[in-house]
């Protein structure tokens, strides 16, 4: 059993209201909510995607389906961490955003796993060292 960090990227594939995409990252996020891996969240996802989505029932849907989850709080120590990775991954020409250099910067410090369809991660996965989803 892994622990899964679940990005932006993946919940807002799941959470669609026209339904889920059938993508392997949602199938593999069903699977683990169903209890074939622990998910666990921060702020900045839950954040990402109350912003992402419009009106009170995607908000409250949003809301409580993630107060089931474990969320993890980044210290001062993972904000500097964070800023390392952007750093790294700058200098061998990758573009990290600084939401995505923290999840990275969680992943590695607490030995989570990152599902993302988003191919940022793919792109800094050589260079830092963190769990990706399907990465190996």
């Amino acid at each position: 059993m892994v622990t899964l960090l679940v990005d932006t990227s993946v919940w807002s594939l799941a959470l669609r209201r026209d339904g889920p995409s059938e993508s392997r990252q949602v199938i593999a996020l069903r699977e683990a909510l169903d209890g074939a891996d622990s998910v666990v969240t921060t702020g900045l996802v839950l954040q990402e995607l109350l912003q992402g989505f419009n009106g009170p029932q995607a908000r409250e849907a949003i809301i409580g389906r993630f107060g089931a989850l474990p969320l993890i709080q980044p210290d001062r120590l993972d904000h500097i961490g964070a800023a390392e990775v952007r750093n790294l991954c700058r200098r061998n020409g990758v573009q990290v955003g600084t939401i995505d250099a923290l999840l990275i910067q969680l992943c590695g410090r607490y030995g989570l796993t990152l599902l993302s369809v988003d191919k940022d991660f793919t792109n800094a996965a050589p260079y830092v060292p963190f769990k990706l989803w399907g990465n190996g």
